[in-house]
């Protein structure tokens, strides 16, 4: 395989939405929701943790895959895919812990954090080899 960590990151980020659109469908039909989130917290928790990776995969998967395309470090490119991927669980672990009103839980914050870290590392990473390779 060409990409093996593109890949990798890809097939867990699948996983994870898998899961995650299957809860939120599970929430839609315990609540006969069928469209928004009727003020349910545990749908705005369930159907955010689906629609925050989906934002967030589509970038980083790109962004690894013009990286590994272009023949940076595997084992760099692998530390940061699992990165993200540790920091998008936790962040749908988050979304799923009670917390006081007003302060996200720390499994939440630790996913916000990976996955800032992320996306940083990887376009300051993919910026680096443009201005390099020119």
């Amino acid at each position: 395989m060409t990409l093996p960590v593109t890949a990798f990151v890809a097939a867990v980020c699948a996983i994870i939405l898998l899961i995650t659109a299957i809860d939120t469908v599970r929430h839609r039909m315990r609540g006969s929701v069928a469209f928004g989130d009727n003020g349910d917290p545990k749908l705005i928790s369930a159907s955010r943790s689906h629609g925050n990776l989906a934002e967030h995969a589509p970038i980083v998967i790109l962004l690894l895959a013009f990286l590994e395309m272009s023949r940076a470090h595997h084992i760099g490119l692998m530390a940061i895919g699992v990165i993200f991927l540790a920091g998008r669980v936790s962040h749908v672990i988050g979304l799923y812990t009670p917390s006081a009103p007003g302060k996200p839980p720390l499994p939440r914050s630790i996913g916000v954090i990976f996955t800032w870290i992320t996306l940083a590392v990887l376009s300051g990473w993919t910026l680096a080899i443009l201005a390099l390779s020119n």
